[in-house]
């Protein structure tokens, strides 16, 4: 089992120094002690990855902090953006990194992201963009050439630059409720990053199994990889984290709820989510749904507890068939905190893979 480490904070806009010291110092942790990736967000124009309005910019920092982890975008929303941009952007990275740059990519959900688009109806067709611009991306990055027409209608061929290290870019094709959008990664030959908001393991464990049957389908070398986004803290005791990590968490999925709730029609995540009544959440009925939703994350769905807890939990993930871990830390429990669990994740690590 690979290990990586996910960054997405719920930023709060405080005007405090020191606000990517987290990132950037357990970037160099993760580097020179095994882990194998690193993962950058796309803000919403919200507390959540408000640290990361363009994911290049911090992978560009990243690049310059470590020698040998890969350095992700988790993800890119490429109906957002001219994949021209993105080929350049990540291009200056990969060579920063000197080849190790990967690139996760969604089509996105939040309509609110969709103000920097110079068309707004690229919304309701963002799913065609989507396979159109990854398309186009990978093409620019091998250094085949695109067309496209000026604004004095002369038609060019672009090719970007500067050249990147790599050949070919590594992909991840973000992909959760939608079993679609595993078979459809399979087909093109990308990896899978998911999570499990709205699904189970053993519903991701299906969609694994359909992920790998398109990948052998198209005729793909390789099997390609699946990364599970968990959220993450390892301690002494089940008893210990569950203290350390409840109010934290909670507050976390408050913003998230919030994100959520603003966009209600528009969560992939949720069933039957334009049925939803936002208007009648009361404030009990919030604390209620928060509590729940960090017992349900403690237990089922997160990387949290003592070493023998958190070794179940990863052998569970391996048995569905998935590759990398990318632990979520930055979810609101302090610096300090947050560098001891490290440590222990690090023994977590070792001793399920010795």
């Amino acid at each position: 089992m690979q290990f990586g480490l996910f960054f997405f904070a719920n930023y709060e806009g405080n005007d405090d120094q020191g606000k990517y010291n987290l990132i950037l110092d357990s970037a160099e942790w993760a580097d020179q002690n095994g882990f194998v990736r690193l993962w950058t967000p796309e803000r919403h124009f919200h507390s959540f990855g408000g640290l990361s309005p363009n994911p290049s910019v911090l992978a560009a920092a990243l690049a310059a902090k470590t020698k040998k982890v890969q350095i992700c975008a988790g993800s890119v929303v490429l109906p957002l953006h001219d994949p021209i941009r993105v080929a350049e952007e990540w291009a200056v990275v990969d060579n920063l990194s000197n080849g190790r740059v990967g690139l996760g990519v969604a089509c996105g959900w939040v309509p609110n992201d969709f103000v920097i688009s110079e068309k707004q109806d690229e919304f309701d067709d963002r799913k065609d963009i989507f396979a159109e611009h990854t398309s186009t991306l990978r093409k620019l990055w091998r250094g085949e050439p695109h067309r496209a027409t000026n604004p004095i209608g002369d038609e060019i061929a672009v090719q970007t630059l500067p050249r990147p290290i790599q050949k070919e870019l590594p992909i991840w094709i973000t992909a959760a409720a939608n079993p679609e959008t595993f078979r459809q990664a399979g087909e093109l030959g990308t990896n899978v990053l998911t999570h499990l908001l709205g699904q189970t393991l053993n519903e991701l464990k299906a969609k694994i199994k359909l992920y790998r049957q398109a990948w052998d389908d198209a005729g793909h070398a390789g099997r390609g990889e699946v990364t599970l986004m968990l959220h993450t803290f390892v301690g002494d005791s089940d008893d210990e984290v569950h203290e350390t990590v409840r109010e934290p968490m909670k507050k976390y999925l408050a913003g998230s709820l919030n994100l959520a709730a603003a966009n209600i029609a528009s969560v992939p995540f949720l069933k039957n989510a334009d049925q939803i009544d936002v208007g009648a959440l009361t404030d009990d009925i919030v604390e209620e749904t928060l509590e729940a939703s960090f017992e349900k994350y403690f237990h089922m769905a997160g990387l949290f507890g003592s070493y023998e807890k958190c070794l179940d939990t990863v052998e569970q993930v391996e048995q569905i068939d998935v590759d990398e871990i990318a632990c979520l830390i930055d979810f609101g429990v302090e610096e300090e905190a947050v560098t001891r669990s490290l440590e222990k994740l690090n023994v977590v690590r070792v001793l399920f893979n010795s």
